[in-house]
């Protein structure tokens, strides 16, 4: 996973903590962090 995908989160995670989200900026949140899980499950398998 690359660091850009990864600072999105986060931006997404600030913004989420000072507004409401719009319905696309939480899906897109919903897709990096399902995206962000799989990456540190392989990691963690070894694959």
């Amino acid at each position: 996973m690359d660091k850009i995908k990864i600072d999105r989160i986060n931006e997404l995670g600030r913004l989420s903590k000072t507004r409401e989200l719009t319905e696309a900026e939480k899906e897109e949140q919903k897709a990096l962090r399902a995206e962000y899980l799989a990456y540190v499950r392989s990691q963690l398998h070894g694959n």
